[in-house]
């Protein structure tokens, strides 16, 4: 079951790389801040509400921006125990908006991207939904090197944190090498 709630939960989370430009300005701005999350990113998330409360994971993705559009991919997978799951999303402009799908979207086993909002150069902030499930996902990238990713869902009239990510990069830094004797 936890592996449901990952699939049908957690791509949303990682797709954070995206915007709403509603100006020329405001479009560089965005493009910049996918660029910002291309890559090789891995770290630890944990579920921290809800029936699977404490179950911990790790994730590894490599981000891509497509050529002569707006927007990116995420491609990677998440692993609980023994288990691997493999997730994949993107995200493009269409018209003044985002639109995205994370597996496959609501039409297969995943979450669509129904807006979104560059909030600044640092932060963006996702609408998440799949039939009567409704939600939003934040991305903060506090700087180069570190992502953190926050999902929350609609429960009554509130939002409730569900799932938590701090993801670093590693394709910037240095691979450690055996020392000789």
């Amino acid at each position: 079951m936890k592996r449901v709630v990952l699939s049908a939960l957690l791509p949303a989370a990682i797709v954070a790389s995206a915007g709403f430009a509603t100006t020329a300005f405001a479009a560089e701005n965005d493009q910049s801040f996918f660029h910002s999350v291309e890559g090789k990113w891995v770290g630890p998330g944990e579920i921290v509400a809800g029936k699977y409360k404490g179950t911990k994971f790790t994730c590894n993705f490599t981000g891509t921006t497509p050529d002569g559009k707006v927007g990116m991919s995420l491609d990677g997978g998440c692993r609980v125990g023994v288990f691997t799951q493999p997730m994949s999303a993107s995200v493009e402009r269409k018209g003044r908006s985002y639109r995205g799908s994370f597996m496959g979207g609501s039409q297969g086993s995943g979450l669509d991207i129904i807006s979104g909002n560059v909030v600044d150069g640092r932060k963006v902030v996702f609408a998440i939904n799949r039939k009567q499930l409704n939600g939003v996902m934040q991305a903060r990238v506090p700087d180069d090197n570190s992502m953190i990713v926050t999902v929350s869902v609609r429960v009554d009239k509130q939002m409730v944190p569900v799932i938590g990510m701090n993801l670093k990069r590693v394709d910037a830094s240095d691979v450690g090498a055996i020392a000789k004797n």
